[in-house]
C-alpha cells in the first residue's frame, strides 16, 4: 500500500512523510498526477495562504485529478489549508473559489482572542468517524490557523472551542478533512494518521 503526499508546492510535506515512516506505512511525494494515481489514498496538506495555494493547484492541473478520485471514493485526507481547499470557497485575501469537493466556506475567525489559534485545543468528537477510532477521551490536537470552516452540512465529526464552536474534522464516504496538524498533535495525531492510513 502506497500512500501519495500531494506536492503543489506549499504543503507541510516533510512533516506528513515523516510521521507515515514512523507508523511504518510507504508513502511519496509528488505532484506529477500520473505518480499520484498510483497511490492507494492521498494526503493534501497546506501552510500559507488559501487564494496562492488554490492557484498553485489550478497552474499544475491538480484539480480534475482530485475531482476524479472524490468521485471514484480513493481515501483523500486534507490537512490545515489542504482542509480549506476542499470546501466552495474562502474569504481570505479576498474571495476565492475552493475545489468544491465538499459544501461549506472558509471565512475568518473572529472571537476575542489571540489570531492565529495557535497551539492545542480539545477535539470534540461529533459523531463517530473512522479517523477517530481509538483515541482517548479528552484529547487535544495541534492547531495554527486564522480562518475556519462554516457548514450546515452533516459531515462535521469534530469541533473545538476557542471563544466560540469552531468545526474542526469533516467526513463524506470517503473525504476527510482536518483543521488541526495530526502530524504535529503527538499520539494523538499519530493515531488518527494511523486510522486513515489503515482504512
Amino acid at each position: 500500500m502506497k500512500i501519495g503526499i500531494i506536492d503543489y508546492g506549499m504543503g507541510n510535506l516533510k512533516s506528513v512523510s515523516n510521521a507515515l515512516k514512523y507508523l511504518g506505512y510507504t508513502s511519496f511525494v509528488s505532484s506529477d498526477i500520473k505518480e499520484l494515481s498510483k497511490a492507494d489514498k492521498l494526503i493534501l496538506p497546506g501552510v500559507g495562504a488559501f487564494k496562492d495555494a488554490i492557484a498553485l493547484i489550478r497552474e499544475k492541473n491538480i484539480e480534475n485529478f482530485l475531482h476524479q478520485i472524490h468521485h471514484e471514493e480513493v481515501p483523500l485526507l486534507g490537512i490545515c489549508l489542504g482542509m480549506q481547499l476542499v470546501f466552495d470557497s474562502s474569504t481570505e485575501f479576498g474571495s476565492h473559489k475552493g475545489l468544491s469537493l465538499l459544501k461549506g466556506e472558509i471565512v475568518k475567525l473572529e472571537v476575542d482572542l489571540k489570531i492565529p489559534h495557535m497551539g492545542w485545543n480539545k477535539l470534540n468528537i461529533k459523531k463517530e468517524a473512522p479517523l477517530f477510532v481509538g483515541l482517548p477521551e479528552n484529547s487535544y490536537v495541534y492547531f495554527v490557523h486564522s480562518f475556519h470552516l462554516q457548514t450546515n452540512e452533516d459531515i462535521v465529526s469534530a469541533t473545538t472551542y476557542y471563544g466560540k464552536e469552531i468545526q474542526i474534522a469533516v467526513q463524506e464516504k470517503n473525504t476527510f478533512a482536518l483543521q488541526f496538524h495530526p502530524e504535529k498533535s503527538g499520539d494523538v495525531g499519530l493515531q488518527i494518521l494511523k486510522n486513515f492510513s489503515s482504512l
